[in-house]
């Protein structure tokens, strides 16, 4: 079986919406490694975008999906419910940041816990509005669509968004935007576009995925916190991709002094099977009525036990500080790469959540070309690349957190020469 086989037969038989960034089909999957259909070896740099932070068919999680499957597989936990459900809202209730009752609900995608949210945040607050950042992604769907501070290729040609969804910039440095343009900005929003007493919730993701892997700054969640505080504004942090051990802490807002009203979650949270969660304060989360929240798959039993099985291993293999230890061999390998290649304008990231931005050192522009480059120099020698970034010029490593010390460094040798190979072409 070949990959440009399984290629053309994919061009007559699936929607070219559905967007592709390799033509490597998996055959089977080990930690951080992949296997095509074809036999080759890949390092992944990827995790499904940062959904196996435990790495592929950990041991345990498979345990747990295969104990699970032995009793049921599906009973829909709004007719026949199930404890470990309940255990795990346990469980997240105790570990999201926030001194305060809280309380869960579980269904299946990101964009499902983002859309669950705003629904929370409006019924609680009897409010419509929700203000977002640019760069921010929050999903596909039309609410996770309004959301998202990105247009091409998630909003071009959709129509219409939701109303009553604004944005302001995200701080980010780099860019020109200060944290006080932001709240600047913010504050003449209030002023020209919607009254802070029509908002229901600010969504501001901690670390931004999509948008190029920039940290929120402290004393910018500071004042957003502030600021909801001031005008009875709920704070929804988006943790999807921040979430469960990535940046060196369970969750990103743990790097924070404040804590969100609401946080979604999804991804590494079931490692590699589809569950996604709200968890919030308690009088917040009991303000829809029943049957006002849920889904047919929502909480999944099998995802449900993966997430039990997650949150273990996580612990047990002390994940969060096994991030912090990846994330800094890596920054440092990239840091004296940088030292002759003056088109790394920045290195960042917290824990294992970095990036790596190019640009164009002749024209002083952010460079997508070189970034592409990068990755498919570094696909050819089998290690797998994401790029980002509203410019599309910024490389983010999302390698599971188990990864192999061997593999790892394996890992930092090809993209240094993608790098070197890339620039010099």
């Amino acid at each position: 079986m070949k990959n440009s086989a399984i290629s053309e037969r994919k061009n007559q038989s699936i929607s070219r919406g559905v967007g592709m960034t390799t033509q490597i089909y998996a055959d089977r999957a080990e930690n951080s490694e992949i296997w095509d259909v074809e036999g080759r070896r890949y390092i992944d740099f990827s995790s499904g975008i940062a959904v196996v932070n435990t790495g592929h068919r950990h041991p345990k999680v498979i345990e747990a999906v295969k104990s699970q499957l032995d009793r049921f597989t599906h009973t829909c936990h709004q007719v026949v419910p199930y404890e470990s459900y309940v255990r795990l809202a346990e469980r997240l209730n105790g570990m999201l940041p926030g001194k305060f009752d809280k309380k869960t609900v579980f269904v299946t995608t990101g964009a499902e816990a983002v859309e669950n949210a705003v629904k929370i945040a409006r019924n609680a607050t009897g409010r419509q509005a929700v203000i977002a950042f640019s760069g921010g992604f929050h999903g596909r769907t039309f609410m996770g669509m309004a959301l998202t501070g990105k247009v091409v290729p998630y909003k071009v040609g959709f129509g219409a968004m939701p109303a009553d969804v604004f944005h302001a910039p995200f701080p980010v440095a780099l860019h020109g935007v200060s944290v006080a343009d932001s709240l600047a900005a913010l504050d003449k929003l209030f002023k020209a576009d919607v009254d802070p007493a029509r908002v229901a919730a600010i969504i501001v993701e901690p670390v931004q995925g999509e948008g190029g892997f920039y940290e929120a700054p402290r004393d910018f969640m500071t004042a957003l916190r502030k600021t909801c505080d001031q005008h009875g504004i709920l704070l929804v942090a988006d943790e999807v991709q921040t979430g469960f051990a990535r940046t060196g802490k369970m969750f990103a807002m743990e790097h924070h002094d404040v804590a969100p009203d609401l946080t979604t979650m999804a991804k590494s949270l079931a490692g590699g099977f589809p569950l996604s969660a709200v968890t919030g304060r308690a009088e917040i989360m009991d303000a829809p009525g029943p049957g006002g929240l849920g889904g047919t798959y929502g909480g999944s039993p099998i995802g449900v036990a993966a997430a039990h099985a997650v949150l273990d291993v996580i612990e047990e293999e002390k994940l969060c500080e096994r991030a912090n230890a990846l994330g800094a061999r890596l920054k440092q390998r990239l840091a004296s790469i940088r030292e002759d290649v003056p088109e790394i304008v920045d290195i960042r990231g917290p824990g294992f959540m970095n990036a790596v931005e190019f640009n164009d050192v002749n024209k002083g522009l952010p460079s997508a070309e070189l970034a592409n480059a990068v990755r498919l120099k570094a696909l050819d020698r089998g290690l797998i690349l994401l790029t980002c970034g509203v410019y599309s010029n910024v490389i983010r490593f999302l390698s599971p957190i188990t990864i192999q010390d061997g593999v790892m460094t394996e890992a930092l040798d090809i993209l240094e020469t993608s790098i070197r190979e890339a620039r010099a072409a």
